[in-house]
């Protein structure tokens, strides 16, 4: 690789870590430009030059934190052989991610409604969208021999992450009465209960 794309990665890298540490460290409110320039030691223009804007490197950062995500679940559940077994490496794999990685999943629950994700929901979407499609076509066969009903992928995906996405934002929140390891042996088989035919 090229000297030049080498500290051209290694900035975008600086500036993506920055990011990423002082939303957990001063929260959205805290989540300024000025803060990610002055802990990362990147200057502004810099910044605008590999992301193009504030926004785009916060959509930046989402992508990467979702891509890591969806990379694990994916891995999990593709070495799995059966249905039930698929769902339960989808969610215990979601909860992993969150107890391991909590700040990248606190950014990830916290850009839900933010402000720069639909200007770059083209290039989130080119992102998910191989990742998405080794899940439903790990689903497919077992869709074909009737052990999952046969339902859009969108509300499959809502069946599968949408409760745990729900008990991981409330426990990213703070919430005391969660605990990640009940949930991960308790969420696999009601969730399991909900999309098998």
């Amino acid at each position: 690789m090229p000297v030049k794309q080498r500290r051209g990665e290694e900035t975008a890298r600086r500036l993506l870590d920055a990011a990423l540490a002082v939303h957990e460290e001063a929260g959205p409110d805290g989540f300024t430009v000025q803060a990610v320039v002055s802990a990362s030691g990147v200057s502004l223009g810099s910044l605008y030059h590999h992301f193009g804007s504030f926004d785009g490197l916060a959509a930046a950062l989402y992508s990467r934190c979702m891509a890591e995500l969806l990379d694990g679940i994916v891995a999990s559940l593709e070495r799995s052989r059966t249905a039930r077994g698929g769902v339960r490496a989808v969610v215990t794999a979601y909860l992993r991610f969150v107890e391991a990685e909590p700040r990248q999943a606190r950014f990830i629950h916290a850009s839900a409604y933010a402000s720069y994700l639909p200007a770059h929901v083209d290039a989130i979407a080119a992102m998910k969208q191989p990742r998405l499609a080794r899940m439903a076509h790990w689903l497919a066969p077992h869709v074909r021999d009737g052990a999952i009903v046969d339902l859009p992928d969108p509300l499959t995906e809502m069946l599968l992450i949408g409760p745990v996405a729900e008990l991981s934002r409330r426990w990213l929140a703070g919430a005391t009465d969660i605990d990640l390891g009940v949930a991960a042996r308790v969420l696999p088989d009601r969730i399991w209960a909900s999309v098998r035919k």
